[in-house]
């Protein structure tokens, strides 16, 4: 899980800070470091105009050191004076700090370039479920509908349909479905009223009372618990759990609640192996940390089967995959910029804003799953970082973006005193939304 984070962080940082590397050397700017990471340095080297790269020992970041007659600690001889960045022109300062965020808008549409051209097999968004007196039964919503576009915005797969759907978080008004019903198109608009207002960790699913469909899921013996009920039962790891007490069983957590509730009782699993079927007679344990708890001694995993009629196969064309790339990125940079609008105005619950526990996490469940989840998150993650390092505040790019905006409107920057009050301001704001985030993080662990 860590290692997946570091990866996901050093790459992203890494194209961020090029951005401004790249730009700065193109503006005539020397750049004195080049760093990943903070404190001791754990590689350093140098090229041929001088710069020092450095990979740091914590990998909560980085930066690029420019030449600039303001920094105390740099004693600037007249001839290199031409080349600190507060000598050159605001349009060129505006270019370079803008330079990390565009970088990671680039790294998004690239990783989402790859993504449709390789393409994927995708569930179909066919409605399950849907839930009585939710909005989606009020409008006359049908189970095993096709989801064919979200206000009048086409959706191929259900995280096309997610996506629409958290634009409208907290909004009131109307979502229109576009569906596919016994083989005819049809509308249904879904009236909402503050929809999902404050709500932490939102479901946009049941938001609207539908359920995705999904095949039964498989429950496999992944491993037993040596001398443990299983294993004295005969049961191994790769037979197939169908049936609890002749109940069917529909899940873990109807399985482990069952075994749970059943300590030292004699209970019959039903199961598959090599296509036979077979009925276990088995005497449940107890937990070794509650003896008021059943405890059966085995290791699950769940597989489940996908038939080829609900999946879909969606990939793009060059040209097309291209037009793609850009559409998700600034779909995805809308809906980050609106819901930190939202958060601002109470349409969003603030508890939905994550930290670092909460990204470590995320990071390492899309790296375990393989790379193309992997690349998907990069994409994302770098949009929310390119989306966030944009905002006006002091100490990150836009705020910077929004001092030399002003220099320019007025034809002089702002005095030394007011961006200094700013930049603590700004600093003091940013660890502020860092305390609270972390705390969200540990409020959901």
């Amino acid at each position: 899980m860590l290692f997946g984070a570091i990866i996901a962080l050093g790459v992203l940082v890494t194209i961020h800070e090029f951005g401004h590397f790249w730009v700065a050397r193109r503006c005539g700017v020397e750049v004195i470091r080049f760093s990943i990471g903070f404190g001791k340095p754990l590689v350093r080297w140098h090229d041929r105009l001088g710069t020092e790269y450095v990979i740091a020992m914590i990998p909560l970041g980085g930066y690029v050191k420019m030449l600039d007659e303001r920094e105390t600690d740099q004693q600037i001889p007249p001839e290199k004076l031409p080349y600190a960045f507060n000598r050159k022109s605001v349009g060129r300062r505006m270019a370079i700090v803008v330079a990390g965020p565009v970088a990671n808008f680039i790294l998004a549409i690239l990783i989402f370039f790859v993504l449709a051209l390789v393409g994927s097999k995708e569930p179909i968004p066919i409605i399950e479920k849907v839930s009585p007196e939710s909005i989606a039964s009020a409008a006359g919503l049908k189970p095993m509908t096709e989801i064919l576009a979200v206000d009048d915005v086409s959706t191929q797969t259900w995280g096309d349909v997610s996506l629409q759907l958290f634009k409208r978080l907290g909004e009131t008004g109307s979502i229109t479905l576009r569906v596919k019903e016994d083989d005819q198109e049809k509308l249904y608009p879904l009236a909402i009223n503050d929809w999902l207002r404050g709500v932490a960790q939102p479901d946009v699913f049941s938001g609207i009372g539908i359920k995705p469909y999904r095949p039964p899921i498989q429950i496999l013996l992944s491993g037993v618990t040596a001398g443990g009920a299983a294993e004295k039962a005969g049961l191994k790891g790769g037979d197939v759990l169908n049936y609890f007490n002749d109940q069917p069983i529909t899940g873990f957590q109807m399985l482990t609640d069952e075994i749970k509730k059943m300590p030292y009782q004699n209970v019959k699993i039903g199961y598959e192996r090599n296509g036979q079927n077979y009925v276990a007679n088995v005497r449940l344990m107890t937990m070794p940390d509650d003896s008021s708890l059943g405890y059966m001694g085995v290791e699950l995993s769940g597989k489940m089967d996908w038939p080829e009629t609900k999946l879909r196969h969606v990939n793009y064309s060059l040209s097309d995959s291209l037009l793609r790339s850009f559409e998700q990125t600034w779909a995805f940079s809308f809906v980050t910029l609106t819901s930190i609008k939202k958060m601002f105005t109470g349409q969003v619950s603030v508890k939905n804003l994550s930290g670092p526990i909460s990204i470590v996490k995320v990071a390492g469940s899309s790296f375990s799953s393989g790379f193309l989840y992997f690349l998907k998150f990069l994409a994302l993650f770098s949009i929310s970082l390119g989306v966030l390092n944009l905002l006006p505040i002091p100490v990150l790019d836009g705020g910077h973006l929004l001092f030399y905006i002003i220099e320019w409107v007025r034809g002089h920057p702002l005095s030394d005193e007011i961006q200094g009050m700013a930049l603590q301001l700004g600093i003091f704001l940013m660890i502020g939304v860092m305390l609270f985030a972390i705390m969200n993080d540990l409020n959901w662990l």
